[in-house]
């Protein structure tokens, strides 16, 4: 199977790489050449317009900023779309909205192609070594037939349903880890103002009822001061935006997520659109004049569990 791959960026670039180093005949495209260039060397084919790569590969894999980019990609004249033809799967693993992908999956289908949504969950640094969770939803047949390649991005794939599902889903998780993660700028404030020691702290919250994923990566970066997630508050705010809305599509009145909604947009507008995710926690820093460093911990963070081939759950 001939993959294309659009969107190099600090999780894109990373899947990408697990292609190649797994031998898959790959093509990519990023309007940043700095990207391509290294899996250039690598042994992947470049493509010069998104229609282009369509055409050369079976199955199309975007991995984009945002829904609007995404829509750009493939409906613009020499966008992915006019490059489709019968049986062509096109994934879409970038994080977006439900009916976005349904509104693009069915121009897909009037080509005769498959859309399918698989966004990924884990971080980074889990995607660099293909031990990332992936979710995919869309037509089994056409999982069946992508799961070896699925298999190599990724360590533990679930097959959500239905087209959409899956981007439902990683909405969901998206918007727990914001929780979480405005969560431990509060815990940790109480912590330091508690004169706990703070490299303990960690371990005891590791191994209590208040543990959480979030915590065992982020607060590892947060407790060095290096805030680097390599994550963004504006992909943040996209994300939590994208969960709030659904919610109230659904006429599902919540309580904390405009709360989480605004809070990030503090964020935003104290750091920068670019800062690090992370830094939400540094509203609780500033506000109390207080820091959360300590000794031992990492400036980025680095999956040291071995890659494995992937496998369905």
């Amino acid at each position: 199977m001939k993959i294309g791959f659009i969107g190099l960026g600090n999780v894109g670039g990373k899947l990408a790489g697990s292609l190649l180093r797994n031998n898959f005949d790959l093509t990519v495209r990023d309007l940043n050449k700095r990207l391509t260039e290294p899996l250039k060397d690598l042994g992947a084919k470049v493509a010069n317009t998104p229609k282009e790569l369509a055409e050369q590969v079976d199955l199309i894999i975007t991995s984009l900023p945002s829904p609007e980019v995404s829509a750009k990609v493939m409906e613009s004249e020499d966008g992915i779309i006019n490059g489709l033809s019968e049986n062509k799967i096109w994934l879409e693993m970038s994080t977006t909205d439900e009916n976005e992908v349904k509104r693009l999956g069915e121009k897909v289908i009037a080509k005769k192609a498959i859309p399918m949504d698989g966004p990924v969950s884990g971080g980074c640094h889990r995607a660099a070594t293909g031990n990332i969770a992936i979710f995919v939803g869309g037509e089994r047949k056409a999982f069946e037939k992508i799961l070896p390649t699925l298999s190599v991005m990724g360590r533990k794939i679930l097959h959500t349903g239905e087209l959409g599902t899956a981007s439902v889903l990683k909405v969901i998780t998206n918007y727990l880890a914001s929780v979480h993660l405005v969560a431990l700028g509060e815990a940790w404030t109480v912590a330091k103002k508690s004169n706990l020691d703070l490299a303990k702290a960690y371990k005891g919250i590791a191994i209590s009822s208040g543990n959480s994923f979030v915590h065992e990566t982020e607060s590892q970066i947060i407790l060095n001061g290096s805030y680097n997630i390599n994550f963004t508050m504006d992909l943040v705010l996209k994300d939590t935006g994208l969960f709030d809305d659904l919610a109230k599509k659904l006429n599902a009145p919540l309580e904390i997520s405009p709360q989480i909604v605004e809070i990030f947009k503090d964020g935003q507008k104290k750091y920068g659109s670019r800062a690090w995710s992370s830094m939400i926690v540094k509203r609780m820093e500033d506000l109390n004049n207080i820091n959360f460093r300590a000794n031992g911990f990492p400036d980025e963070l680095i999956d040291n569990e071995p890659e494995e081939k992937g496998y369905e759950i």
